[in-house]
């Protein structure tokens, strides 16, 4: 009897994980009911591995240079498949500020939600600092706006639509200038560059705001760390290092 009963335990329990699994991996499964331009849209960028002097932020091991954004609490996102991690519980941030001119390298992709609409599809976002957002989106085939995927968020349209589909993995290439004060003045604005998947959509941005929609604030003159949004979606990043730049 008590064979029996471990037995149908056991059971119910595979039965319950197989269930979960399959609802998790749901949103990156079958995109064959979705029409693309073009069929690169489908493949994944290439991993670009970190150059000399790069930092490395995340490489599918572990989240042992990530905190949460109360600056004590360890990270509680998931460790997936493909040295990704998917988001969950709450927006992470680096342990370290950085300042001055960097280039951040950024992987991600997107679920597929196709009942989901506007930015409730597929959202997440990279914050500069902390401060300045770069948008992450399912925009796919959209004109897009400040708003969307690739855009500085609520500051500047991408240049072009350069998003592949969901659940494909795309890159970033963010090339950031943190502000620059003299004597407590503002004297120059924070710049920001975007290459999406190769193609360059952000030249040299100014970002004449200290702080776009729901970035951490705080002194814009002080450096900050890099923040990535959980927006209540399962978005999955991989492959991320910071470049310092002259």
């Amino acid at each position: 009897m008590r064979s029996s009963l471990s037995c149908s335990v056991r059971a119910v329990v595979l039965l319950l994980g197989c269930a979960a699994f399959s609802h998790a991996q749901a949103p990156y499964g079958d995109i064959n009911d979705l029409r693309v331009n073009k069929p690169d849209d489908k493949q994944d960028v290439a991993i670009v591995p970190p150059p000399s002097g790069a930092t490395v932020l995340f490489d599918g091991t572990n989240l042992d240079a990530w905190v949460k954004t109360d600056g004590k609490s360890a990270p509680t996102w998931e460790l997936v498949s493909g040295n990704a991690v998917q988001v969950h519980g709450g927006n992470i941030m680096t342990r370290k500020p950085y300042e001055g001119h960097f280039r951040l390298h950024v992987e991600f992709r997107v679920p597929y939600m196709p009942k989901a609409s506007g930015q409730g599809r597929g959202n997440s976002g990279v914050y500069l600092q902390g401060r300045y957002e770069v948008q992450i989106l399912d925009s796919y085939g959209l004109k897009s706006l400040d708003n969307d995927c690739g855009g500085i968020y609520k500051v500047s349209a991408p240049k072009v639509n350069a998003c592949k589909a969901p659940t494909v993995w795309q890159s970033y290439d963010i090339d950031f200038r943190a502000p620059i004060f003299k004597d407590g003045v503002k004297v120059e604005p924070a710049r920001i560059s975007v290459i999406q998947n190769g193609q360059p959509i952000q030249e040299n941005v100014k970002i004449n705001l200290d702080n776009t929609v729901a970035g951490m604030g705080g002194d814009p003159s002080k450096p900050g760390p890099i923040m990535l949004q959980d927006h209540g979606n399962p978005v999955q990043y991989r492959n991320i290092w910071l470049l310092p730049l002259d």
